[in-house]
């Protein structure tokens, strides 16, 4: 994608700091942290949601994922992804966050739950595998 951001980054076009790269994925620094340590873990092929990402691709991602987590040094982490304006996706190419928590750094998270009963939980399963 032309405008991309991150596909920019991808091709070269616009500086980053690099961690770790193969053939279908990218590491690199977060320039805005929330946290010391704070990268983002990209595929190089562009959609904007998780769904739309082919599974091949992912697979990539994943393996960056526990390798740039595990050579971060970080104990404790958050990883983050966001699908959509609604879901604060700023950037509208898929990526993941890892985040390092702290006492005082990383992400804070409120978590307003709902409570379902079995019957609609089981309703939702149902509806969910019957699409896969």
């Amino acid at each position: 994608m032309a405008d991309c951001i991150f596909c920019k980054i991808i091709k070269g076009a616009l500086p980053c700091f690099r961690i770790a790269e193969t053939e279908g994925a990218l590491a690199f620094m977060d320039i805005f942290p929330l946290s010391r340590g704070h990268c983002l873990v990209i595929p190089k092929h562009h959609c904007q949601k998780l769904h739309e990402l082919p599974e091949e691709s992912m697979a990539d991602v994943g393996r960056l994922l526990v390798r740039v987590s595990k050579a971060s040094g970080a104990t404790d982490y958050n990883v983050l992804q966001n699908n959509g304006a609604i879901a604060h996706q700023v950037v509208n190419h898929v990526h993941f966050h890892i985040i390092p928590k702290t006492d005082s750094e990383g992400l804070g998270i409120h978590w307003d739950v709902n409570k379902l009963s079995d019957s609609e939980l089981q309703k939702l399963a149902d509806y969910i595998k019957s699409r896969l």
